[in-house]
């Protein structure tokens, strides 16, 4: 079972990656999003398994890692870009400005991604990236409506 947990957790050992993890999990959710259907059924189920899923997955890998909020958790990140692209057109366009947005705001953290950080375990770990992905779908839906 630690194995399912670390494997899906890390975005099946994307998060293992010495070099910016957290994009690489982004750009697998970025890999994820274009091949997966985007029906709004199938997308809401994804959506909720991400974030009750990825909240109970964070929380028990910070564990096993031993290590709070561990870089190499990256199923956070994924399922904030999966938030930044929903409902949107699946272009290749929005996919790299979604990217890019949502990686921005999960670098700079604003306001107040830094307090959502500070709820423990697996909570804290999602909320920040489920905020930016948030944020991110806001902005995309405004430069796809322009």
């Amino acid at each position: 079972m630690e194995w399912v947990i670390r494997f899906l957790a890390t975005g099946f050992f994307v998060g293992y990656s010495p070099i910016a993890p957290g994009t690489m999990g982004t750009l697998l959710a970025l890999v994820l999003y274009a091949i997966l259907p985007t029906t709004v059924t199938f997308y809401w189920m994804l959506i909720l398994f991400l974030i009750i899923g990825g909240t109970i997955i964070s929380h028990l890998a910070e564990n096993i890692l031993a290590e709070t909020d561990s870089s190499r958790i990256v199923i956070d990140e994924m399922c904030g870009y999966f938030v930044a692209m929903a409902f949107l057109p699946k272009t290749l366009g929005l996919m790299v400005v979604g990217f890019v947005i949502y990686r921005l705001l999960d670098l700079v953290k604003i306001y107040p991604m830094k307090k959502l950080e500070l709820f423990p375990g697996g909570l804290g770990i999602m909320l920040d990236d489920i905020y930016a992905g948030v944020i991110t779908n806001i902005i995309l839906h405004i430069i796809h409506k322009l």
